[in-house]
């Protein structure tokens, strides 16, 4: 009968990859309808097709075949392909077939190895770095001291020589030339992670600023902001840019991982009570805050018409993406603005309705964000609701109806994820959330 078939859209056959479906013929078809994606969508599905190896009966099976045979021919591929797999490796149950994969692409690309093995010798000694910052901290050294010896170890000879000139695990379009040493430090979180400043090789370019998290499962984080790329993908191909942010994140192994920085950018917190002063509780009420911030970022009329409209866009992006996804513990610590507008959340910790509890309460008490202080800058600073507003919710409605016409599509990115053993998407908590009635619509 599958000879009869005709070939499936391929966002519709890799459906077919998942653990309900075990018939080698029936696989090596789904194979057969994802040779017809383009290097860049077969980019953006890679996170679930490595996934989708784990329900492979055989260590020689289609689907692997294919992926080193894309990887090989696209070192772009080759260089997710290659983090995907090893970022795994510490999983007994994928160590063996993961393994093999990654010893088949190296073999098949040496020119691409010399390449990967600087980028694993740098985050090994990141990851030296920070140990030996969190070693020293319990040995109550104050920050200033912590950050000397940062700075210390990071001059010394083999750790100028690993972190120097080496492709970006993050995106292999850019090369770090060399530490920003000055502008390095670590940030005063439960991990202490590690916020390094690199000067770009194209002189060109901007300065590159990356965080490494050493403790912390990033897995979660990089699934919800793929798929928000995707969300993003499929907004445009509709001709409608909402200017979401999706920024770089990679796990590139167990519990460690690096963090694109979004640059120009602060908090709603550190906006509000720098307008407000020192009283973080008066902060909080200040709905003239973020416009204010934006005037004064955004010289001309010219500057700050871009900039509302930009900040319209991306609200309007992040209220359907947050919604849809159940997105939780959402304040204004982890929702930043850009100096030229655009508005973007961080750090997603809860997702599909996973929320925060205290004494048994839920916490969340709306299925997304749209504070005062937003609706401000949307109205352009107006008391009431203005024409601004309307295209606002009229901008929300259209993303939503978009996005539900490609529900399957969603839903079938997140069921290919649960054998990563993410705890929010493990089979016996992957719900519909009561809170969202809307999730489950899609």
């Amino acid at each position: 009968m599958l000879q009869i078939w005709r070939k499936l859209p391929p966002e519709e056959a890799m459906e077919l990859l998942d653990y309900k479906y075990p018939d080698l013929a029936v696989r090596k078809f789904a194979v057969d309808c994802l040779k017809e994606l383009t290097d860049d969508l077969l980019s953006q599905y890679l996170l679930q097709l490595v996934q989708a190896l784990k329900y492979e009966s055989y260590l020689d099976c289609d689907l692997g075949l294919f992926l080193l045979r894309r990887a090989l021919a696209n070192q772009r591929i080759g260089h997710f392909l290659f983090w995907h797999l090893r970022a795994e490796m510490h999983q007994p149950a994928t160590s063996t077939r993961f393994g093999l994969m990654l010893e088949a692409y190296c073999r098949g690309s040496i020119a691409h190895i010399k390449a990967l093995s600087k980028q694993v010798e740098s985050l090994s000694k990141m990851r030296t770095v920070n140990e030996l910052i969190k070693s020293s901290e319990a040995r109550s050294k104050e920050r200033s001291e912590l950050l000397a010896m940062m700075h210390k170890v990071l001059q010394q000879e083999s750790y100028v020589d690993a972190l120097s000139s080496f492709i970006s695990p993050l995106s292999p379009s850019f090369k770090l030339k060399c530490l920003r040493l000055e502008k390095c430090k670590f940030i005063t979180s439960k991990m202490r992670p590690l916020w390094l400043v690199f000067e770009n090789e194209d002189p060109d370019g901007d300065d590159i600023s990356i965080i490494f998290k050493n403790g912390d499962d990033l897995r979660q984080d990089m699934l919800t902001l793929q798929v928000m790329q995707i969300m993003d993908n499929i907004w445009q191909e509709e001709g409608l840019d909402l200017r979401v942010i999706p920024y770089g994140t990679l796990a590139t192994g167990d519990k460690v991982g690096l963090i694109e920085v979004v640059t120009e950018a602060e908090t709603i917190a550190k906006i509000q009570k720098e307008h407000s002063g020192a009283s973080t509780l008066k902060a909080a009420f200040q709905r003239e805050a973020i416009l204010d911030w934006l005037k004064k970022n955004n010289n001309t009329e010219e500057d700050m018409d871009r900039a509302i409209e930009d900040f319209r866009r991306s609200c309007a992006g992040y209220c359907v993406a947050t919604y849809i996804l159940g997105i939780g513990d959402r304040h204004n610590d982890n929702i930043m603005v850009k100096k030229s507008g655009q508005l973007f959340h961080i750090d997603f910790g809860h997702f599909l309705g996973n929320t925060k509890r205290k004494f048994g309460l839920n916490r969340e008490r709306v299925p997304f964000i749209l504070t005062n202080d937003f609706v401000h800058v949307i109205t352009r600073g107006q008391q009431k609701l203005t024409i601004e507003f309307e295209r606002f919710k009229e901008c929300c409605e259209l993303a939503f109806t978009i996005l539900r016409r490609r529900g399957n599509l969603l839903i079938n990115l997140f069921a290919m994820m649960l054998s990563a053993g993410i705890p929010e998407l493990s089979e016996r908590n992957h719900h519909l959330p009561q809170n969202h009635p809307e999730s489950g619509c899609i």
